[in-house]
């Protein structure tokens, strides 16, 4: 079983969309796949149930979501944290919900994360999260758990990196992104330093955190408009910028920090996806870019309503054209979890 966190502190880069369609794409190469919502927000889980099945479960007072199934952790209750019962979206694919009551979580974490040996049941804080998560994996059999987290620097955000096994970045072509590269060069490497001493503090924890590093799996740019096929110019140069911080910036940092595979095999990895592609179909400026997907027009509004992947949307009399969108979309997507289920081969 592998974790990825999907994390970015700027908000609105598609952290979401990623998650959820990367969860169908991975479900698609027959893997079992569970979302975990952290975000108190709760976008995740409003993408995956719909607002009116959501609000059923709330109104059923239904106990399965990530802040009822943390609190006997974080109430120290005297019984150990039992794995979800999970809403199960589709064959092999299911979510751990959100709540957002979620966030009242924050200040007992943020403590307990800033004391070298916590005291009491506050050292088990640290480690919960991944305990639940890891224990609820097993009750279904699942290849990948992918959690989507809020945008912010937070306690909360910390540990579930800490606790993945591994992290993508989703950006958007802003300046804002950026600059937000320049900033997760700076913490990434800090959380990691901190996750190292945090490891043999709570060595004697009931809920440990994981030995192991996070590593990079890459980057992707979302929500940008077409022209002949590319990004239009405006795009395309925030595009190049953030490849350029990436591979200067941002893969030194992290590999500093022992928090990267190494540069050969982001570079074999985009090889063999270009290979799938014909030459004009992709053409990214870096080998840490693991996916370029345009925005997705009306197609978003259907794909939120409906609770469904993009790629998998049923559109009336469809268009010559809105099959090709369709299509390439399909086709991105399966791209990206074959080359996740690459970089996490680690045979």
């Amino acid at each position: 079983m592998k974790k990825i966190a999907v994390f970015n502190h700027k908000g609105g880069v598609s952290k979401t969309t990623t998650s959820f369609n990367l969860g169908f794409g991975l479900v698609r190469k027959g893997k079992k796949v569970l979302l975990v919502d952290t975000d108190s927000q709760c976008n995740l889980t409003l993408y995956s149930m719909g607002f009116e099945k959501y609000t059923k479960y709330c109104e059923d007072k239904n106990k399965n979501n990530i802040y009822d199934c943390l609190v006997p952790a974080y109430k120290s209750q005297p019984k150990l944290i039992e794995p979800a019962d999970c809403y199960e979206l589709s064959d092999g694919l299911f979510l751990l919900p959100g709540n957002l009551d979620f966030t009242e979580n924050e200040v007992q974490l943020g403590i307990a994360m800033q004391l070298s040996s916590a005291l009491g049941s506050m050292e088990n804080l640290p480690g919960a999260l991944n305990y639940l998560v890891e224990s609820t994996a097993e009750k279904y059999n699942i290849d990948y758990v992918i959690f989507d987290m809020n945008p912010s620097l937070s306690a909360i955000n910390e540990d579930v990196l800490i606790s993945s096994d591994y992290f993508m970045v989703p950006m958007s072509p802003d300046y804002f992104s950026i600059m937000a590269v320049n900033s997760l060069s700076r913490v990434l490497p800090l959380w990691e330093k901190w996750a190292k001493s945090a490891r043999t503090a709570f060595s004697n924890a009931t809920y440990k955190l994981p030995n192991k590093t996070p590593i990079f799996l890459g980057y992707t740019v979302n929500d940008f408009n077409l022209s002949h096929g590319a990004p239009q110019k405006s795009f395309k140069s925030f595009i190049e910028r953030i490849s350029e911080n990436v591979a200067s910036t941002l893969f030194p940092k992290l590999e500093e920090a022992g928090m990267t595979f190494s540069k050969e095999k982001y570079e074999n990895s985009y090889s063999n996806m270009v290979k799938k592609f014909h030459a004009n179909d992709i053409n990214y400026s870096d080998p840490f870019c693991i996916a370029q997907i345009s925005n997705f027009n009306k197609l978003i509004a259907i794909s939120n309503e409906t609770s469904t992947p993009i790629f998998d949307i049923k559109l009336n009399n469809p268009t010559s054209g809105q099959l090709r969108t369709l299509g390439w979309f399909k086709k991105l997507y399966g791209a990206m979890a074959e080359r996740i289920i690459e970089l996490t081969d680690e045979e």
